[in-house]
């Protein structure tokens, strides 16, 4: 038995709110929660941070002979249009909400190295943790343009955070012996990330930056 006109022309409404709803997430996708935290790769503890700043080779500073940011290729592709820069921000937000060719339209950050939040992305820079002047002069130098690159995008060692673009350009490629973040509350965890970071990467440490570093770990408790 056909359809009486009624219900068919019901049907034909659904289909037609399915395919707009269908339409509407394919444009704007909600990419995180509420509940998300900046940075999510973090250090490991402090203690974890004490055992591996014991282990780190310290050394002087080399030379910054043949430095440059084009060593280190960074802001990769990492699909569907987006680059390392995106999937930070996106990962570092919340309610992040990211149009046409990973354009991000809405969120909101905490920066925290000044405790500073924003809306607009523009005003937010993608920090290297261990800068990359910083990895140059602590061994990084030797290493071909292939692994800089590695490190210059690790999205999986705490490397990369969204933070304020003044707090970022403040830092510039200091050590912790030369800058710390100013809101004093973040040490703890700047220390972890920072140790886990030239860790992994078997980068050296100065006498200073290394005494640095075990001050700023007394604050996590």
């Amino acid at each position: 038995m056909a359809p009486t006109r009624p219900a068919a022309l019901a049907a034909a409404m659904l289909v037609l709110a399915a395919i707009v709803l269908a339409s509407i997430a394919a444009c704007t996708i909600d990419v995180a929660s509420d509940e998300a935290s900046p940075g999510a790769a973090t250090g490991a503890g402090p203690e974890r941070a004490r055992a591996d700043l014991a282990t780190l080779t310290v050394a002087a500073q080399r030379s910054m002979k043949g430095y440059s940011r084009d060593h280190f290729p960074h802001w990769n592709g990492q699909g569907e249009g987006c680059d390392t820069r995106d999937v930070v921000l996106q990962r570092d937000g919340t309610g992040v909400r990211v149009g046409d060719s990973c354009k991000i339209t809405k969120g909101q950050w905490l920066s925290p190295y000044d405790g500073k939040t924003f809306t607009n992305p523009r005003q937010l820079d993608i920090d290297h943790m261990v800068p990359l002047a910083n990895a140059w002069r602590s061994g990084a130098d030797s290493w071909d343009d292939e692994k800089r690159s590695a490190f210059a995008n690790d999205l999986t060692r705490p490397q990369l955070l969204a933070v304020s673009a003044t707090t970022n350009r403040a830092k510039g490629d200091q050590d912790p012996s030369q800058w710390r973040p100013p809101d004093k509350g973040y040490w703890c965890e700047y220390a972890q990330r920072w140790i886990a970071v030239k860790h992994h990467w078997n980068l050296a440490v100065t006498a200073a930056e290394k005494s640095k570093l075990s001050e700023m770990l007394e604050t996590c408790g």
